[in-house]
C-alpha cells in the first residue's frame, strides 16, 4: 500500500494531473484546460494524492458555485489503483467541498463504471437521473447522482481565498 499525502493541486501540478487524466479517460482534457482551471477558473479547486517524493498518482476535481459543488473528474494512475487512493480523494473533496460553504455535490459518471459507483454510494451519493447518450466517445449514459448530507464544515478551515469580514 503506497504511502501518500493528499493536497491542493498547482499550477505545477498540471503536467502530472495531466497524464493521469490521458491514461484514463476516453475523451480526456486537455493540458490547456487543467492549466486554465488552476489559473483562470474562480469556482474550479482540485486536489492531488501525491507520493512522498511528490510524485503525483491521483486529482480530484471540483467546481463550486455558491453553495453547489460538481464534481468534475476525479482518477488515480493505474498502478495504484485497488488501495483506496480514490475512495480518500473523493472523501477529502467532499470535505474541502464542505469548508466551503458547499450544501450539496453532483456528478455524472458512465453507467459502466461501478467501480466508481461505489465509491460515489459509499460516500453517501444517490442516483436522482440518467443524461441519456452523455458521453460523446461511444453515446453512453451517464447515472446523475448527488449527495446533499455533507460533513460540518472544518470550523479552523482557511485558504488564500478566503474572505474575512
Amino acid at each position: 500500500m503506497a504511502e501518500y499525502a493528499i493536497r491542493r493541486m498547482t499550477v505545477e501540478d498540471v503536467d502530472g494531473v495531466h497524464a493521469i487524466e490521458a491514461a484514463t479517460f476516453a475523451t480526456p482534457w486537455s493540458r490547456q484546460s487543467f492549466y486554465e482551471e488552476m489559473t483562470r477558473n474562480a469556482c474550479a479547486r482540485y486536489l492531488v494524492a501525491v507520493l512522498p517524493d511528490g510524485e503525483i498518482i491521483g486529482f480530484a476535481g471540483v467546481w463550486v458555485v455558491i453553495d453547489e459543488g460538481h464534481i468534475t473528474n476525479i482518477a488515480v494512475r493505474k498502478d495504484y489503483r485497488g488501495q483506496g487512493i480514490g475512495q480518500a480523494l473523493t472523501a477529502a473533496l467532499i470535505q474541502y467541498a464542505a469548508n466551503l460553504g458547499v450544501v450539496y455535490m453532483t456528478l455524472e459518471v458512465r453507467r459502466s463504471n461501478t467501480v466508481a459507483q461505489h465509491v460515489y454510494l459509499r460516500n453517501g451519493f444517490i442516483q436522482v437521473g440518467v443524461r441519456k447518450k452523455y458521453y460523446e466517445d461511444n453515446g453512453e449514459d451517464a447515472l446523475f447522482m448527488v449527495c446533499d448530507h455533507l460533513p460540518p464544515a472544518d470550523p479552523d478551515f482557511e485558504e488564500e481565498e478566503t474572505v474575512r469580514e
